[in-house]
């Protein structure tokens, strides 16, 4: 009796349809923990990748998947298992089981591989000048974009100080992103463009100043065209 209660306690029950999240890093690694600080002998250990359920933390490594070679570490005392130089082909599912007797626990992580983000690009945006309404417009007002290139699970924001202004994001497409903002020439404020994704953020502050400068010969232009 003494032993049974032992065991429940060390074994806790865990739900097999609870799925866990984990996101991680291009060419950088992850760590899958089974929840213990320490794992007894009798404890065998089984993690397990893919559709095919793939058994990738036998001793024999000889049929091991190629994507797993020289880049698995398995932690003795608690059974967590490290990925290391991981790629998008480590993205999956991974299956965790652990028996001790009559008793199992098994655990399901969900792994997402992300590539780090960009910095982002500011430039402005110049339209036609026969769609300006004024000359006045033209000269105290300009639109920026922000851009990043070739990017998918990511979240592109405009910040005016430390308030966000506006953002857009895309999901699973690799493409290319950009948000306007439209600024006075003479604005003083603090902006910055920032994008993100789960695992990695890159800012472009704004210098107003000199984006300015770069176009008052282009303002100039317009002017005399209206």
């Amino acid at each position: 009796m003494i032993l049974y209660l032992f065991c429940l306690c060390f074994f806790p029950l865990i739900d097999a349809e609870t799925d866990e999240i984990v996101s991680a890093i291009n060419s950088g690694s992850f760590t899958l923990r089974t929840g213990f600080t320490e794992i007894q002998s009798d404890h065998e250990i089984e993690w397990r990748f893919g559709s095919r359920r793939t058994l990738i933390n036998a001793a024999e490594k000889v049929n091991l998947l190629p994507i797993f070679r020289d880049r698995l570490l398995i932690q003795r005392e608690t059974g967590d298992l490290t990925i290391t130089n991981i790629t998008n082909e480590h993205t999956g599912v991974y299956e965790l089981s652990i028996v001790s007797g009559q008793k199992e626990l098994q655990k399901k992580l969900i792994v997402t591989v992300y590539a780090p983000v960009p910095v982002p690009v500011i430039t402005r945006y110049s339209p036609q000048c026969s769609s300006l309404s004024s000359s006045a417009a033209v000269a105290s007002k300009t639109v920026l974009l922000c851009s990043v290139l070739n990017v998918s699970h990511v979240t592109l924001s405009w910040y005016k100080e430390n308030s966000l202004l506006s953002n857009i994001s895309v999901s699973d497409l690799s493409i290319s992103l950009s948000l306007p903002l439209e600024v006075e020439h003479q604005d003083e404020n603090t902006y910055s463009c920032v994008v993100n994704n789960p695992v990695s953020q890159q800012t472009k502050h704004l210098d107003i100043d000199q984006l300015c400068q770069k176009c008052s010969d282009c303002d100039n232009r317009c002017q005399k065209e209206l």
